[in-house]
């Protein structure tokens, strides 16, 4: 906004003195803004951050168990995620898991939301380019055998 007033066409009508002192002012002004840093904390009172370190704990542990085994990694994940919603869910809900979340600041309950949300999303997105690749190879493979047993007739 200082910039646009420093390149306004009003700054060309006044006198030399004037936008001299007027882009003296502006480029104070610029100084001390980019002096400014603004941070947003979420208050935990020592509960709700032992809550959200335990949450996030079991998290982790099920995206650790992913490879092993994804199907009951992704069903519990499901689970977490039910113990989230404020609506009735359409699984099982991790009732250890929502008390755990419930004793979290409400910022922290979102993140919590939110980051299964994108982990589950993510599974998703992964099974979808996974079934994609296979009906490709196959479909890739059906092709070259029919074209291998039109050359052998």
């Amino acid at each position: 906004m200082i910039h646009s007033i420093q390149n306004s066409q009003d700054m060309r009508q006044i006198s030399d003195g004037e936008r001299e002192e007027l882009n003296l002012t502006a480029n104070r002004l610029m100084g001390r803004t980019l002096t400014v840093e603004v941070s947003v904390e979420t208050i935990r009172n020592p509960q709700q951050q032992e809550s959200l370190k335990h949450a996030t704990r079991i998290i982790d542990e099920v995206v650790n168990k992913f490879l092993d085994d994804l199907g009951n990694a992704k069903n519990h994940l499901m689970s977490l995620y039910s113990a989230c919603l404020s609506e009735v869910p359409p699984g099982p809900v991790d009732q250890k898991f929502q008390s755990i979340v419930i004793g979290c600041a409400l910022e922290d309950q979102k993140k919590i939301k939110r980051r299964l949300e994108t982990l589950l999303r993510n599974i998703e997105n992964s099974d979808k380019a996974i079934k994609l690749l296979e009906h490709s190879k196959g479909a890739g493979s059906k092709t070259l055998q029919q074209n291998a047993e039109s050359k052998f007739k």
